[in-house]
């Protein structure tokens, strides 16, 4: 925990964007580096208002009981660390999701 899901536009590189926001949510020192799960899912077809507009939105899903400082802390540090990459004419937005702690189930084999 936690899950990172990188959703952009298709002129970006995945494993530029994931490495970004891995740090940005490192930085945020809420999980340890074995615990984070990143991925991306480039999108070929999307559209804003009339046209085509470059994008990349992370949904940051944690298991809930962070404060509202700590999670506006995760997606500061995703979004910084994103905007460091140097992008231009992109919209970059982040939202944190709370999992429901006692609903949560992970398995490994």
């Amino acid at each position: 925990m936690p899950h990172l899901i990188i959703e952009h536009s298709n002129e970006f590189n995945a494993d530029i964007l994931m490495e970004a926001v891995f740090k940005g949510a490192l930085s945020s020192r809420l999980f340890e580096s074995r615990a984070i799960k990143v991925r991306a899912l480039p999108y070929q077809h999307y559209q804003v208002g009339f046209k085509r507009s470059a994008f990349i939105h992370v949904t940051l899903k944690i298991i809930s009981g962070r404060t509202q400082g700590q999670k506006l802390g995760l997606s500061e540090g995703v979004i910084e660390q994103l905007l460091e990459l140097g992008y231009e004419n992109v919209a970059i937005t982040a939202e944190v999701v709370d999992i429901d702690r006692e609903s949560y189930s992970m398995a490994l084999s």
